[in-house]
């Protein structure tokens, strides 16, 4: 089994900068694809960005991309994410994710990908 755990959310004005983490614990059979979700009040939960098992790959949803970046340690078991020139569409609860399937872009991602899913936490953006 393995447990996932974000922090790093709060509250940041727009432009600002957050960085979360996703510890990862238990028991693992090596690295996985792990992903960043994220769900705003009213709305489904959309990918954010995703990585493959080796943190070579990425793929970014559109809204996020070059502002936004993934990567994994795997000798610290943790998921990153770099979050810059926040913006207040960026407000949701953020969730990380793993899975042991095949890489997929975040176009092509879902939910039921990923066995393994954090608690989330709350990223806001003020204006």
């Amino acid at each position: 089994q393995v447990q996932l755990v974000e922090s790093g959310g709060g509250s940041v004005q727009a432009g600002g900068s957050l960085r979360l983490s996703c510890a990862a614990s238990g028991t693992t059979d090596g690295p996985y694809c792990m992903a960043w979700f994220r769900q705003a009040p009213g709305k489904e939960r959309e990918g954010v960005a995703v990585i493959d098992r080796l943190g070579t790959t990425t793929s970014y949803a559109d809204s996020v991309k070059g502002r936004f970046t993934i990567s994994k340690d795997n000798t610290k078991n943790t998921l990153y994410l770099q979050m810059t020139s926040l913006k207040p569409e960026d407000t949701a609860m953020y969730y990380c994710a793993a899975g042991g399937g095949p890489f997929r872009i975040v176009t092509s991602l879902s939910p039921t990908d990923f066995g393994y899913w954090g608690q989330g936490t709350q990223v806001t953006v003020s204006s």
